[in-house]
């Protein structure tokens, strides 16, 4: 691509440069600076976006960035109904108000920078504001995707550090007084607390997937609520997944299946309607932890309950991750890593006993070998 810079005055007497190149389809684009060294700037850019084929029309990144999140946002159909909510609302709320009546090809790294800064300044925490970065930069990587700016501007912008909150684990003696006092609900208390599922998982199972004579739950269906509404949908990692079934939830649950068809529901509200978080904590959790003389207990903390009641029967990483329904073993030790602490000092006394036991034969075969050698001689 051969550029060119020419120079002119203009009305008041100032001089003009304007600088020129093709494009690879020989379109000529040009744009005008007061100074030369802007132009020269402009050009080399340009260049050397041609050169490493990063170059896009200037016209194609001139969509405001309200528009291409409209775009954007209609085209994310393979992500769970919450999800996709979710993205909406931090479209409206937080990405939109700043940033809706720039144009894509205006939004710069810098810019992005001080905006994340701006939203943890105000007073959004760490992990909100990084999932507010994150939508931006999803709906830009598309823009980049489509040929319309050259490169993401809010890659490898600062990000606050999220520090994540002590696990609480309950006792199992303390399982079963909150499970007592759930009264009816007892056995759904039980279920999360030694079964690890997500409240939303338990929501979804239905009548065939629960094998009484392997003592197994299939868990391949979730149920969510979103702006209000029902929406059933794959687990969290969209992978299906058997769990054990403890031996004292066959007969409640067994229970729960009779008169209701493969496809019914197996845990259901009073009425026969589908499990909601907030009224199930409203009307059974939470006056249960209060009964059960527990405080700061909330459902999520009966799958965490899960995972420690799970390693301290001598489950290894990899069992408990497929328990839970985590993406990898590294989540799960990202998580629960203070769990397998004690694995690791088992195990290092394991280790120190099988060399102390080592050195024992050792010995003994050295003693053994110093005996025959005297009664030789």
């Amino acid at each position: 691509m051969a550029g060119t810079i020419t120079s002119g005055k203009i009305s008041d007497g100032s001089t003009r440069y304007r600088a020129r190149y093709r494009d690879a389809g020989n379109r000529q684009h040009e744009k005008r600076f007061a100074r030369k060294v802007d132009a020269r700037r402009w050009l080399d850019e340009a260049t050397s976006a041609l050169v490493t084929q990063t170059w896009t029309a200037p016209e194609r990144g001139r969509v405001t960035v309200a528009s291409w999140a409209e775009q954007w946002l209609a085209a994310q159909t393979g992500v769970k109904p919450s999800t996709h909510y979710r993205y909406g609302s931090i479209l409206r709320t937080h990405i939109i108000p700043a940033w809706g009546q720039h144009r894509l090809s205006d939004v710069s790294h810098a810019d992005v920078a001080a905006w994340v800064a701006r939203l943890r300044a105000h007073g959004s925490a760490p992990a909100t504001v990084r999932q507010i970065h994150r939508v931006f930069s999803l709906l830009l990587s598309l823009a980049v995707r489509d040929g319309r700016i050259p490169r993401n501007p809010a890659d490898r912008v600062p990000l606050p550090r999220v520090t994540r909150g002590e696990p609480r684990f309950l006792t199992r003696d303390e399982v079963e007084r909150l499970a007592d006092a759930a009264g009816a609900d007892s056995d759904s208390v039980r279920l999360l607390a030694y079964t690890g599922l997500r409240f939303g998982e338990m929501a979804g199972i239905r009548v065939r997937r629960v094998d009484f004579l392997r003592r197994r739950l299939t868990i391949a269906e979730a149920v969510t609520e979103v702006a209000g509404r029902i929406a059933y949908g794959t687990p969290k990692t969209h992978q299906q997944r058997t769990v054990p079934l403890p031996a004292d939830l066959v007969e409640p649950l067994a229970r729960r299946c009779e008169g209701k068809t493969p496809d019914d529901l197996l845990m259901t509200a009073p009425g026969g309607s589908v499990l909601r978080l907030r009224n199930w904590r409203r009307s059974v959790f939470d006056p249960a932890v209060k009964a059960a003389g527990l405080t700061d207990v909330t459902p999520h903390d009966l799958r965490h309950t899960a995972a420690s009641l799970a390693v301290a029967s001598g489950a290894h990483v990899k069992l408990v991750q497929r328990m839970l329904g985590h993406a990898s073993a590294a989540m799960t030790l990202d998580v629960y890593a203070a769990l397998f602490d004690d694995d690791l000092g088992a195990l290092a006394e394991r280790m120190d006993a099988a060399t102390a036991a080592h050195a024992k034969q050792a010995a003994q075969r050295t003693t053994h070998l110093r005996l025959t050698e005297t009664s030789t001689i």
